[in-house]
C-alpha cells in the first residue's frame, strides 16, 4: 500500500528501475574508493566487476582514469551509466588491502545492503598511524635516499628534520583540502629552507657543510609521486592510455612543482651540483650499508603509505635485496638501465612469491620497493640546471632520468608478465 501510494504521488517513481540503480551506485563506490586510495585503473576495473556479479548485474564496464570513473551497469534489457569524480586521492595501503580482501572475499550472491555495511566499515577506519608517526616515516625515508646518493653524516641528520618537517606540512595541507599542486610545492619550499637553516646553524657552530645536491635535493624526495608513476606504467602496459596517460601528467606535474620550489630556494645559496664521490670504505661494509639505506628508504616510504607493519617490512626486505644487487651490478659495469631493469624483475618476482603469504596487494608492495630506484635527486637537479640556464647539463640529466624510470617500468611489466597470467593474457 505505502509504495502504490508513493507512485500515485510520484508516477515517474514506478517507472525508475530502483533496484539497478542501488546496484550501480554501490560497484561505483567501490570503484572510487579504490581510486581514492591510490591503486592501479585495471585494479579498480576488476573489483568493480567482482561486486557487480556478486549483486547479480549481468554485464558491468567501466572507463576509468586518475580522478573520473564512467560505468554501465546492465541487468537484462535495460542499464544505467553514471559519472563520478574523485577529487580527493591519495595513497593508503592498508585501505587498498581491505578493498581487495573484500573484492575477493565477497560471497557469490549478495544485497546492496551488504556492500555498503562493508564499505562503511572500512571508510571508518582511522589511519594507522599518528601524523607526527607519518612524517618521521618520510624523514627516514629521505635520510636514507641521502645516503644512497653519497651524502655525509651531518646532512643526512639535516635531511631527516628537513623531510620530517616538510611531509608533516604536507599532510596537514592535504587533509584540508588544499591544491595539490599548492601543497606540493608549499612542502617542498618548508623541507628545503630547513634543510639550509641546518646547514647554517651547522656553520655557526664551526662546522662547514656544503649546500650539496645529494643532501638538499633528498630532502624533498618523499614527494615523489611513486604510486602514480608506477601505475601509469602498469596501465599503459594494459592499454589503458586514457588512465596511464592522466597519472603519468599529474605525477610530471608534481615533479615540477617541487622542482620550481627547490630551484626558488637555491637562490638563497649556492648549489653544489657535481658529481660526488661516495664515503671511502672496503666493497662489504659500503655495500652493507648500502643494503641499510633501502631497507631504512623503503620502510620508510611503506610506513608512509600507511601500510601495516608486516606489509611494509616485506616490501623492505624485497627493496633491499633488489636495490642491492642493483648497485653492485653498477659497481661492476653493468649500464645502469641494465641493473635498473634486473633489480626490478627481480622485485617483481619477489613480491609476487611474498603477496600471497603476507597477504598484501602487490601494488602495495611493489612501489615502495621500487621508489630506491627512481633517480629523484637527478630528476629535480635537471630542473634546477634549466632554470639556471645549464642547457647541456639539463639534457643530459632528463635523459638518464627518462631512461632509468623507463627501465623501471619495462622490469616491472616483465616480472608482471612472468608472474600474473591473468594479467599477461587479456582474455575480457
Amino acid at each position: 500500500m505505502a509504495e502504490e501510494a508513493a507512485n500515485a504521488r510520484d508516477p515517474e517513481h514506478s517507472l525508475e528501475p530502483v533496484g539497478l540503480i542501488g546496484q550501480s551506485g554501490a560497484v561505483l563506490r567501490v570503484g572510487r574508493m579504490m581510486l581514492a586510495a591510490g591503486t592501479a585503473s585495471y585494479r579498480v576495473k576488476e573489483a568493480m566487476a567482482a561486486v557487480a556479479h556478486a549483486l547479480g548485474v549481468d554485464r558491468h564496464t567501466a572507463a576509468v582514469t586518475l580522478t573520473e570513473i564512467t560505468a554501465t551497469t546492465h541487468r537484462g534489457p535495460i542499464f544505467r551509466t553514471e559519472v563520478t569524480e574523485v577529487r580527493r586521492f591519495g595513497v593508503n595501503a592498508e585501505r587498498i588491502q581491505l578493498l581487495d580482501e573484500f573484492r575477493s572475499e565477497i560471497p557469490e550472491h549478495t544485497t546492496v545492503d551488504e556492500v555498503h555495511a562493508a564499505l562503511d566499515r572500512i571508510e571508518r577506519r582511522p589511519a594507522l598511524y599518528h601524523p607526527a608517526v607519518n612524517a618521521v616515516s618520510a624523514g627516514a625515508a629521505c635520510a636514507a635516499f641521502s645516503v644512497l646518493n653519497n651524502a655525509r653524516p651531518l646532512e643526512t641528520l639535516a635531511v631527516l628534520v628537513a623531510a620530517t618537517a616538510g611531509q608533516f606540512v604536507r599532510r596537514a595541507l592535504a587533509h584540508r583540502s588544499f591544491n595539490p599542486f599548492g601543497t606540493t610545492m608549499a612542502a617542498a619550499a618548508i623541507a628545503c629552507g630547513l634543510y639550509l637553516a641546518s646547514v647554517a646553524l651547522y656553520g655557526m657552530f664551526g662546522t662547514d657543510v656544503d649546500v650539496h645536491a645529494s643532501g638538499y635535493i633528498a630532502c624533498t624526495l618523499f614527494l615523489l609521486p611513486g604510486f602514480p608513476l608506477i601505475t601509469a606504467a602498469l596501465d599503459m602496459a594494459k592499454l589503458d592510455f586514457s588512465a596511464g596517460i592522466s597519472r603519468l601528467v599529474f605525477a610530471v606535474m608534481m615533479i615540477v612543482g617541487a622542482a620550481l620550489s627547490v630551484w626558488a630556494m637555491t637562490l638563497i645559496g649556492a648549489l653544489d651540483a657535481s658529481a660526488r664521490d661516495p664515503i671511502p670504505l672496503d666493497p662489504v661494509p659500503h655495500f652493507a650499508m648500502m643494503a641499510l639505506a633501502s631497507l631504512v628508504g623503503v620502510l620508510g616510504f611503506a610506513l608512509m603509505f600507511n601500510s601495516p607493519w608486516r606489509m611494509a617490512i616485506s616490501a623492505a626486505l624485497i627493496g633491499m635485496v633488489s636495490n642491492t644487487v642493483r648497485l653492485i651490478l653498477i659497481d661492476e659495469g653493468v649500464m645502469i638501465q641494465m641493473a635498473t631493469v634486473i633489480g626490478c624483475v627481480l622485485v617483481g618476482v619477489l613480491v609476487a612469491i611474498a603477496a600471497p603469504r603476507t597477504p598484501s596487494p602487490i601494488i602495495t608492495l611493489q612501489v615502495p620497493a621500487v621508489l630506491v630506484m627512481i633517480p629523484g635527486v637527478l630528476a629535480f637537479q635537471s630542473v634546477v640546471s634549466l632554470n639556471e640556464g645549464n642547457y647541456t647539463d639539463t639534457i643530459g640529466a632528463i635523459l638518464e632520468v627518462v631512461l632509468v624510470v623507463l627501465s623501471i617500468m619495462v622490469g616491472l611489466v616483465i616480472a608482471k608478465l612472468i608472474t600474473d597470467p591473468k594479467w599477461a593474457f587479456d582474455r575480457s
